[in-house]
């Protein structure tokens, strides 16, 4: 039978060799999140001309150049209002399906792996928002037990520097999450829009379906007669 105190030496080693991990671990999630705070502010710079009346204006001139068949005048029409390489890579999709075989089958595949992309992408926000106080809560009670032990001692020097580094990891994990999660509400508004502009670009390019040809020898139905009163 193994000692409940052999048990709790085994914990209090993993603890402490948990230390430097975790305190690294914390170092590279704020640089995550520098990182796509900086993506982010990238990504509003090139939305600032984007508008309602400019989606309006560069889907009626790519579908009028769609109407003389000029795939590459509809695009040069959409670069406009494309928010970055994944939108362009969506669109230029959606133009090679026009007036192709189930070609609104292939616009909707189009958007839909655009909207699958994009929430990938918020993979890694959504994460640092529970990984940044995580961290932060690890890096702070596992300097506690050897700030208690230094206490015990009379070490207040112990005490002191484990303390500052308990205090300072909460402080970083809790840093980390609240930029993570005002970076994933602001990225999630900015994907739904790009989703919805996405629909309303197929909306808009989509050739209308072709009225059925009449057949030779029918005669629409006649009219019920009049009831007369």
């Amino acid at each position: 039978m193994i000692p409940f105190a052999s048990i709790e030496d085994v914990i209090f080693d993993v603890s402490s060799a948990l230390r430097v991990p975790v305190l690294i671990l914390a170092l590279v999630a704020l640089a995550l999140v520098l990182v796509e705070l900086g993506t982010l502010a990238v990504e509003l710079l090139r939305r600032r001309r984007h508008t309602p009346a400019a989606l309006e204006r560069a889907t009626g001139a790519a579908a009028e150049a769609l109407a003389h068949g000029d795939r590459a005048a509809a695009a040069t029409a959409l670069e406009a209002v494309v928010s970055g390489e994944r939108m362009r890579s969506a669109v230029q999709r959606m133009l090679r399906q026009v007036a192709a075989p189930r070609g609104e089958q292939g616009m909707a595949k189009a958007v839909a792996d655009f909207d699958l992309e994009s929430l990938r992408r918020l993979e890694r926000p959504r994460l640092l928002v529970r990984a940044g106080p995580a961290l932060g809560l690890m890096g702070t009670l596992i300097p506690l037990s050897p700030a208690l032990a230094g206490l015990a001692n009379g070490d207040v020097q112990e005490l002191t520097d484990n303390l500052r580094v308990a205090f300072s990891v909460t402080v970083l994990g809790l840093m980390t999450g609240a930029i993570a999660f005002g970076i994933a509400l602001v990225k999630d508004r900015l994907y739904a829009q790009d989703l919805s502009d996405l629909e309303y670009i197929g909306a808009s390019i989509e050739p209308s379906a072709p009225a059925a040809p009449a057949v030779l020898g029918q005669h629409p139905p006649a009219p019920p007669p009049a009831v007369v009163g």
